[in-house]
Formats: C-alpha cells, sequence, structure tokens
C-alpha cells in the first residue's frame, strides 16, 4: 500500500501541537523505523503513524488523546491504516471494555497490524525524547491493572526480535 504525499510535520503543527510533542513524535519515528528495518512491515505506514501517533495532544493530554488523534486524522481524510495507528498507540492497546471503563468510547484499540505493533512499543520505549527500557516502562505503569503491564510486555518480546 502507498500512502498519499502527507507532511506529517506539517500536519503535527498545523493542529497545534507543541514542539515538545512534535519532537517526541520524531524521537518514536526514529526508534519505529529501527524495527520497522527488520520486520515485514510497511515502512511509509510505520513512518506516518509513529510520527501523527500523538496528534490528538493538540487538545487533550489526556488518555483520550488517542481516539481524539484518531478523529483528526479522519478529518484530515488520512487513511484508515494510519488512523488505527493513532487508535491503537497507548500502551499496548485498550480493549473496548478497557475504553468504556475509562469513559472513552467502547471501540477495540488493541494493536493488530505489524505497523501498528511496532508504533505501539516504539511509543513506550521513548520518554519524551529519550529511550527506556521495557523495564523502566513497566515501573512507570506500576498503577496499572496486571493484564495491561502484560500486554506490554508481550508486545515487547514480539517486537524487540526486529531491533
Amino acid at each position: 500500500m502507498k500512502l498519499p504525499d502527507i507532511d506529517p510535520i506539517s500536519l503535527l503543527k498545523k493542529s497545534g501541537c507543541p514542539e515538545n510533542v512534535i519532537e517526541h513524535c520524531i524521537a518514536v519515528r526514529d526508534l519505529a523505523m529501527k524495527f520497522a528495518r527488520n520486520a515485514p512491515a510497511n515502512r511509509q505506514l510505520v513512518e506516518t503513524g509513529a510520527l501523527l501517533h500523538d496528534i490528538g495532544r493538540c487538545r487533550a493530554h489526556t488518555i483520550a488523546h488517542a481516539q481524539i488523534g484518531t478523529d483528526i486524522c479522519r478529518e484530515y481524510g488520512l487513511p484508515e491504516e494510519v488512523c488505527r495507528i493513532v487508535q491503537t498507540h497507548i500502551g499496548a492497546g485498550l480493549s473496548a471494555d478497557e475504553c468504556r471503563e475509562k469513559g472513552l468510547k467502547p471501540i477495540d484499540c488493541i494493536p493488530k497490524t505489524i505497523e501498528e505493533k511496532i508504533v505501539a512499543h516504539a511509543d513506550n520505549l521513548i520518554s519524551g525524547t529519550k529511550e527506556i527500557s521495557i523495564e523502566e516502562r513497566l515501573c512507570r505503569s506500576a498503577d496499572l491493572p496486571e493484564e495491561i503491564r502484560k500486554r506490554m510486555k508481550d508486545l515487547s518480546d514480539e517486537i524487540e526480535k526486529y531491533r
């Protein structure tokens, strides 16, 4: 699949994302591309999705930013594959029930494609613009339910083989 000509950085700026969010998105993109290089993934999709994964932070700095960002991407007419990367990048995704419990639209936000999984995992490993280990991410996520933390570790185990 070839994506239409998209300039993700321009879209982030046009949406009003702060510079620190844009820098974070670039760091996530850089790490995601390391995984994509060795994975059976659409590299253009990984790059675009990674750069846009936090576009919803122009409107919210809560967990809702993923669903907000998905709506923004759809408003821009971006391909559904990009929208799904934005929608599924939180941790290792959220089930429809977990979304409902958090006051979000009750939709399946679990990453399924290799591109969705790569971006979610790369985002887990980037704090600000610095790379951290999955162990550090899990320690920082100690307040999350064990089921979600296990999903994050399983995602790491699946994607790290492409490093």
